[in-house]
This record gives C-alpha cells, structure tokens and sequence, in this order.
C-alpha cells in the first residue's frame, strides 16, 4: 500500500507542476494565435526533446531538463540555446508589430496570475489549513551555550520586536516572522525585545551561523532557541526506560526535575547531555487527563543501532494539533504571495545580507514541496495553497527585464518601438546565448542543492529503529 501511496504522490505532483508551466505557456500559445504569429513549437521543459508530436504545423514537445517550458516563435526573438534548432524557413516571416511582440510576451505572466487566483478563489471556500500554534512567539527552548542563552535570554520569554520590528509569529513564510527577522538582520548584534513577567526588557545577542560543508547550502543566521510547544508524548520505544516508568502515547510532560518546561527540547537536551557524561536520573511531571504525577528515568544505550545514544526510548512527540480552517479571500492570499517575493528579492539584493541566490529553490525544492503537502494531513487544501503562491511567483519572476525571460521580450519590443527598429539579429543571438547559457547553469546549480537536502532528508527518515534490550519480569 506505501509503495502505491507513493506512485501517486508522484504522479500527483507531476500532473500538477506541470500544469503550471503548460498554463503559462498557454498564455503565450494562446495570444500568438490571437496576434497571427507563427508558432513552431509548444514545449514543456527545456533542451532537447524527448518527445515529440506534430499537429496543425506546430510541434508539441517535452525536453529533458524538468524546468519551465516555451513556445517557440520565430518571428520573435529566438532561444535556440534553450529551444534548440527548430525548422529552417524557405520564405522569410513577415515582421510583426512591438505591440504584438508585447502582447504575447506578457501573456505568459497573465495566465499564471490568472491561474493563482483560480487557485485563490478555491482555497476561499474549501479552507486553508492554519496552526494556531504557529502563531506563537513565546521562547519554548534555549540553546544553554548559544548566542541567545549568553544574551540571557530563556524559555518562556515572549518575543514582541526584533530590530524595532513587530513579530506575530516563530515561522517563515510570514515577513513578521522570528526566523524570519533574525535571518534578514544585518547587525553585528540583533536587539530583540521580549516581555518577560509582565516587564519589556530588551537582549542582544551575536548571531550564529553553523559550519557547513562545501557540498550543503551556507548557514543562515540564528540564535539557537526555539518555539513553545506542548511536550506530549506521541511514540515510545518497546521495553524503553520510559514503557518501564509507565508513560504511553498522550502523556504531557510538564516539568523537568521540577522546573516548568515550555518545549519537548528539553527533554532531548536532557538525554544528549548523558551522551559524554555520567548517566542519571531525569524526574519528569507527567500531566495525564486530570491527574499529575512523577516518574524517574534512567537513560539507556540501546541495543540498535549500535552507535545510539543513551535515550528514555521516546521516539516521537505529537505536533501541533489546534488546526483550523480559514478562508483567506482571494485579495488577502495575492497580496501574501507578492508581499513573500518581494520580501525575499528586497533580502536577496540587500547589500549585508547573508541570503544569497544559494538559498532559492528550483524545480527539485518545488516538486519536494509538493509531495510533502499531497503526504500531510488536508494534503489538497496545502497544495492548492501553495499552488496561488507558486503561480505568483512564475508570473513576477517572469517579468524581470531579462533576455531569456518574458521581461525582456517586452524589454526589447519596447526598445524596437522607441528605435523604430529591432535589435541587430546577432548582436540579440550573443545575448541571449549567454544569458541562457547562465540561466541552464544557475537552475543546475539550484538543482544540486535541493537534491542534496532532498538525499540527506531521505537518509534521516530511513534511519535504523531504536531497539532496547528486553526486561526480564518479576516472578
């Protein structure tokens, strides 16, 4: 049954990534029609066709590299590099007007805007999922060496400014986010204002990047806390220390050797101090239904995998369950979309910014986006959602003044009307040569990075179960 799961997640994905492009590319399709143009292929994917059919003199095609699509107009200005070589005309193509040239440019942009609303409109009736435990800007977990901890910041803490900017959340995608705020910081020192009982108090800690390697994105700055979470047990491990305590799947964990805890990350940060250490007892405050009570844990090694670490035997804590649907109107998720892009393009080109163009994602992030959301709980109202995000994204990005972009045919049809005549032919070819070339080299390199998070993330979730020795029973 998991394997069957799986083949239509992917063809779900599929189905759907690619109606974003062919609905794009039915926008330029479409207009050239409207415009007369002639049209010599309609493609979905770049380079080389894989696949091809002729109908009505227009060849349909899909390429080998999974990324974008186009259509192939030869009385605009060619792509070859992207599009490759299509057929030689016996008679020259009579020139077409700037204004048609813009038309069918822009069409492209139009119907993938048209598209997100479509998707807008849906999401406002049938719901969009939405955490209110998302919303929490309360301090749950504190690095005890980290830049926040040093700065005395601790847990239970709540969070009202970040740089003299308001916060209303702990999570991206939201601009009003904590990450988000930390990450976009460009001082030495990022003041953060908390409240902290019941009195405004202002830290400033030194931001942390972690160490990567050559092959993983660079770190983004953080200050290693985290959000506050309920810590209820969700699985525990077969003859674990914590199945000998008596604690099963529901149990809150509440306090940690008496003290009040505000996430499960103590408890794990409680397990990896016994790693290089000596092995004690933890006492934890179950609260379960109406009741309250202790239990002493003795951390184990357990028998599988052979490397573990000494662990009370919980595999797993239950996530935020307080979901809701809301019904965001069409306005109200445009306006989202557009604010998250142009929030993250004003970070991109920000001068001390660490977020740089290693950090964006291409057809591997989308694609593992997706069949992440068609896996979750209310899989469709998250992809459909996701769906008005993406489609915002191809319409603006697609309008950037850029050769091999729908911005830049307008760019130049824009230049030819104001010239009275079009860009020399093989001044035009070099350009967007050279800007294709950079543009196929840019989404591999994007490419490398998602697979790679894709790979380890893969690894991390197929990792070998905790197996510990079994207990012997009283007689």
């Amino acid at each position: 049954m998991q394997f069957l799961k799986t083949v239509f997640i992917v063809l779900e994905v599929l189905v759907l990534f690619n109606l974003l492009i062919f609905v794009h590319e039915l926008g330029h399709f479409l207009a050239a029609r409207w415009r007369g143009l002639r049209i010599d292929r309609f493609a979905i994917w770049f380079g080389k066709p894989i696949w091809k059919t002729k109908l009505n003199d227009v060849e349909y095609a899909l390429g080998w590299i999974p990324a974008g699509g186009y259509v192939s107009l030869p009385q605009m200005a060619s792509m070859e590099a992207i599009e490759g070589k299509t057929e030689d005309h016996q008679e020259p193509l009579p020139n077409i007007s700037p204004l048609d040239k813009i038309i069918v440019a822009f069409a492209g942009p139009l119907f993938s805007f048209m598209l997100a609303v479509a998707f807008a409109i849906v999401v406002w009736f049938i719901g969009r999922p939405d955490n209110e435990g998302d919303k929490t800007t309360t301090i749950g977990w504190v690095e005890p060496t980290g830049p926040a901890a040093k700065a005395g910041l601790r847990p239970g803490d709540k969070i009202i400014e970040i740089d003299d900017k308001p916060v209303t959340q702990f999570a991206p995608p939201a601009q009003d986010s904590i990450t988000w705020r930390i990450v976009t910081s460009t001082g030495t020192n990022i003041a953060i204002k908390y409240i902290r009982d019941g009195k405004e108090q202002v830290a400033y800690p030194v931001p942390y990047k972690r160490p990567t390697k050559w092959y993983e994105r660079k770190a983004l700055r953080q200050i290693l806390i985290g959000p506050a979470h309920e810590a209820i047990i969700y699985e525990v491990a077969t003859n674990s220390p914590a199945v000998v305590a008596g604690l099963r799947r529901g149990d809150e964990v509440v306090a940690l050797n008496g003290e009040k805890i505000y996430s499960f990350a103590a408890v794990l940060h409680a397990e990896e101090a016994m790693t290089n250490g000596p092995i004690k007892p933890v006492n934890l405050t179950i609260h379960r239904g109406t009741e309250q009570f202790e239990r002493a844990l003795l951390p184990e090694k357990p028998v599988k995998p052979l490397a573990s670490n000494p662990s009370f035997g919980i595999l797993a804590w239950q996530g935020n369950t307080n979901t809701v649907l809301t019904h965001p109107s069409p306005g109200e998720q445009i306006k989202m979309s557009v604010g998250q892009i142009v929030a993250t393009l004003g970070a991109l080109f920000a001068s001390k910014s660490d977020i740089g163009v290693q950090q964006l994602g291409g057809a591997v992030m989308i694609i593992r986006v997706y069949t992440n959301l068609f896996d979750s709980d209310d899989g469709w109202r998250r992809v459909i959602w996701f769906s008005v995000i993406m489609n915002v994204n191809l319409a603006l990005l697609n309008l950037f003044p850029l050769p091999v972009l729908d911005g830049g045919h307008i760019t130049l049809a824009t230049l030819e009307a104001i010239r009275r005549r079009p860009v020399n032919v093989k001044i035009l070819n070099y350009i967007q040569t050279a800007f294709a070339v950079v543009l196929i080299t840019f989404m591999l390199f994007i490419a490398f990075f998602d697979t790679g998070d894709w790979v380890r993330s893969a690894r991390r979730d197929k990792e070998e179960p905790i197996v510990f020795a079994p207990k012997l029973k009283a007689p």
